[in-house]
């Protein structure tokens, strides 16, 4: 096979690109190194000039394996849907490389681009504006057969049409129809029939459950990960719902504001998180059960996050951080595995202090909560001899003589019994019971 370019400066001639290089399970399929997209900001309407630039996405590296699934996480805006574009060459990289394949692809166009993307197809985040209500099902699922027609010959289209309807779960009779006639969720399995019919090796699926109610959210993972096994898929999946993304994915990615602040398998990201960020993020997931709900130790962050036209000096996510200090605002925390983390700990973290958070925890936070675990037994123990004390009162037997109403000593005479202060039947004088501090006059 002949090899393109490896450089950005120059792009291989199309004929010379061929991506028919089979990948083994386990080994990357998909490299990305040091990749940036820059957004220009301009003032002026007949000369402009730049003035600014919004840093989308900033020097991001990270493997595609063959048959896994890459979550990628993050909050809106952080730069996960631009990501997409970029590797998909629908956004021009502003700088880094792309390898599909071992090949260079970021810059490619023409034949060559085209060769690339029958190889990488996307799943896009809306299922009513992704397909264009003009056209039938069988014309949206059939259109990639017209730019890449050896693929399907022409008088076979109706049969792989109603192949790919039968393939995602849907009816085959349905190939007349058009997008308004069909519910969220199945539009979006024309979505994914459309992303199949070329049979690509990698999917990137973004956002593609994020419109849907739940119960269709989990046809179409289920739907995903069975498609996954059947066609040896590699997907790249971007989504908000974390306890999604753990689900399907085999390794996640944790974007803040255009860089990659943790990756790791499933295990590592939610159960070792060693980056602030990623544990501020897992403290947010709901919890559906009350009582855990309210002993869970949430972490609210800060401060609003900064425009991606002027992020901060050194690590981004130091605005908002309480383990910031002086370093951090002055050397850019780099994508690395710390060597002082042992365990499911020990993955990739930009942090100069990545550290797992139970780790961490001060000796006053666990006082804290162990004086709340002490408070709820005595209040237990209280709400137990309450019944017994009303009980005794209700029968008109007076507690025993040096005791309290539950049997035990009391620590001194109680309001209302014999002897104590006010008490209406008090034997004694005007001294009964006087004494400092119970406001009478020695």
């Amino acid at each position: 096979m002949a090899h393109g370019a490896s450089a950005l400066g120059g792009a291989a001639a199309p004929e010379e690109i061929a991506f028919d290089k089979p990948v083994r399970r386990g080994e990357p399929i998909l490299e990305v190194r040091d990749l940036v997209k820059h957004f220009p900001l301009t003032k002026g309407i007949l000369f402009k000039k730049q003035v600014g630039a919004v840093k989308a996405v900033d020097g991001i590296s990270f493997d595609l394996v063959q048959g896994e699934t890459l979550g990628i996480v993050g909050e809106s805006g952080c730069g996960k849907s631009t990501l997409a574009k970029v590797l998909m060459n629908l956004e021009p990289a502003s700088a880094g490389s792309v390898r599909f394949k071992g090949e260079e692809i970021s810059h490619l166009s023409g034949a060559g681009l085209k060769a690339v993307r029958r190889n990488i197809q996307m799943v896009f985040q809306d299922p009513y504006t992704s397909l264009n209500p003009r056209m039938t099902v069988g014309d949206i699922i059939g259109e990639p057969y017209e730019i890449h027609p050896e693929v399907a010959p022409k008088g076979d289209r109706a049969k792989a049409v109603r192949d790919l309807l039968d393939v995602v779960g849907l009816n085959p009779e349905y190939i007349n129809r058009y997008p308004h006639q069909f519910s969220g969720g199945q539009r979006q399995r024309i979505g994914i029939a459309r992303g199949l019919a070329l049979k690509p090796e990698v999917i990137i699926c973004d956002e593609p459950v994020s419109a849907l109610d739940v119960s269709v959210q989990a046809q179409v993972i289920n739907l995903l990960e069975q498609l996954q096994t059947e066609f040896n898929l590699s997907y790249m999946f971007i989504a908000h719902d974390l306890s999604i993304v753990r689900h399907i994915s085999d390794r996640v990615g944790v974007m803040y504001l255009g860089k990659m602040v943790e990756i790791g398998t499933d295990l590592e990201i939610y159960d070792h998180a060693t980056h602030p960020y990623t544990q501020a993020l897992l403290s947010a997931v709901p919890v559906p059960d009350p009582t855990a709900r309210e002993a869970r130790d949430r972490i609210v962050l800060t401060g609003d996050v900064p425009s991606p036209a002027n992020p901060p000096s050194g690590c981004r996510f130091r605005t908002r951080c309480w383990k910031a200090e002086e370093r951090c605002a002055t050397e850019v925390p780099l994508l690395a595995t710390p060597s002082w983390l042992v365990g499911l700990a020990k993955h990739e973290s930009a942090c100069h202090f990545a550290a797992e958070r139970e780790v961490e925890r001060s000796a006053a936070e666990r006082e804290v909560e162990r004086s709340a675990a002490e408070r709820e037994v005595e209040r237990s123990a209280a709400e137990r001899e309450v019944p017994q004390s009303a009980a005794e009162r209700q029968a008109g037997r007076p507690p025993a003589p040096g005791q309290g109403g539950d049997g035990s000593a009391p620590e001194g005479p109680s309001p209302g019994a014999p002897g104590a202060p006010g008490a209406p039947d008090a034997g004694g004088g005007p001294e009964a019971g006087s004494g400092p501090g119970d406001g009478k006059p020695v």
